[in-house]
């Protein structure tokens, strides 16, 4: 048996749009009826006003950040522990990252290190919901408002996550979302930036498309970027909002599937879902502690060798050899996120995935745990 870590789920709709769109010759980022469609439908799935679709979920961080006006000489707090872009999407505007060490239960910024790393240049607070768990926003937002920070989500692997009955992503200032391949929902490749404010989003807009001169053309106040998503990953997007919550439920029932049968194996921490979130299980992801008798890296080893898909948590952005060359975080001390880095993986996570597959997931771990 060959299980991948994903495979997208793609239905006949989105086809059917797809097909639209090449029979239109609406195929580029500037005309075509999905990608405003696609924009009004998510931004007010996950209860935000206005929406502003980009080329990936890299590029709606930075043109979120850019909207917003943050640049050389200002700081933003973000969690360690996510991927690189989030990081990126600060450095590349001038910006100073700062970044907070994980807390153990959610392997989400540690939201009681925020205040204590807020200075007298910091203008942003980026939380990181990361696997698709909520960060305990409350809190966190309550510092922002204390200090006059923006918040702006980084939501990437959480489309549809809730945190006390309200979507992620429009919980304050702003949001941002990957439509890669293997998230939530697809575009192919894509992303998406949302928010309440009417003026940041038509900035954003403005400026996903290269800053043309409202009034004359050609003529360009701003550094824009060229940041548009085409009609036709659009397409697939409007198509994969009709499916939304049956995709998230799938994948709320794979991860029970998981809980229920790895749940009595030692030596494994497997993810929680708080009272007040709704974890919607981007990855199935789990630690391997020292009772499970081998390391992460060997379990890994061991799955590859029954046909099985793994992928390892992402390294924190303190411990990053790039960031390092840059003189970023090189005295940086963030011990649950360098545990958490060596002892994380994810589970094959596709939405197709049978109860077959998922017993064989797990009988394979068993048995590796029990040879030990």
């Amino acid at each position: 048996m060959n299980i991948p870590v994903f495979e997208p789920s793609l239905g006949r709709e989105e086809f059917a749009n797809v097909e639209e769109a090449f029979s239109t010759g609406a195929i580029s980022g500037t005309f075509g009826r999905f990608i405003s469609e696609f924009e009004e439908t998510f931004a007010s799935y996950c209860g935000a006003k206005y929406g502003v679709a980009t080329t990936s979920g890299t590029t709606a961080l930075h043109l979120a950040l850019a909207a917003y006006g943050i640049g050389p000489g200002d700081e933003v707090v973000l969690s360690t522990s996510t991927n690189i872009a989030t990081c990126l999407a600060v450095v590349y505007l001038g910006a100073t990252p700062v970044v907070i060490d994980a807390e153990r239960r959610t392997w989400n910024m540690d939201v009681d290190r925020v205040e204590e790393a807020i200075t007298s240049r910091t203008k942003a607070i980026m939380p990181v919901h990361i696997y698709g768990h909520p960060v305990d926003m409350d809190p966190l937002i309550e510092i922002a408002e204390k200090h006059n920070l923006l918040v702006i989500e980084d939501a990437a692997e959480a489309h549809g996550a809730e945190y006390k009955g309200r979507k992620v992503g429009a919980l304050k200032d702003a949001g941002c979302f990957s439509f890669y391949a293997n998230k939530i929902i697809t575009t192919g490749e894509g992303g998406m930036f949302i928010t309440h404010n009417e003026k940041v989003a038509k900035h954003a807009a403005s400026l996903k498309t290269l800053a043309f001169g409202e009034e004359v053309r050609f003529q360009h106040e701003h550094l824009g970027y060229n940041y548009r998503m085409s009609n036709l990953h659009a397409a697939l997007g409007v198509g994969q909002m009709k499916r939304i919550d049956s995709i998230i439920e799938q994948k709320r029932q794979v991860a029970a599937r998981y809980s229920t049968l790895l749940t009595n194996v030692k030596g494994l921490t497997l993810p929680v879902e708080e009272p007040w979130a709704k974890n919607v299980y981007w990855m199935y992801a789990l630690l391997v502690e020292d009772e499970f008798g081998i390391s992460r890296d060997d379990l890994m080893a061991r799955l590859r060798e029954h046909g099985i898909g793994t992928r390892s948590f992402f390294i924190g952005m303190h411990a990053q050899p790039v960031f390092h060359k840059m003189g970023l975080f090189r005295d940086q001390k963030c011990p649950v996120a360098d545990d958490i880095a060596q002892r994380g993986l994810y589970l094959p996570s596709s939405l197709n995935l049978t109860d077959e597959e998922v017993a064989y997931v797990c009988d394979a771990i068993t048995s590796i745990q029990a040879e030990q």
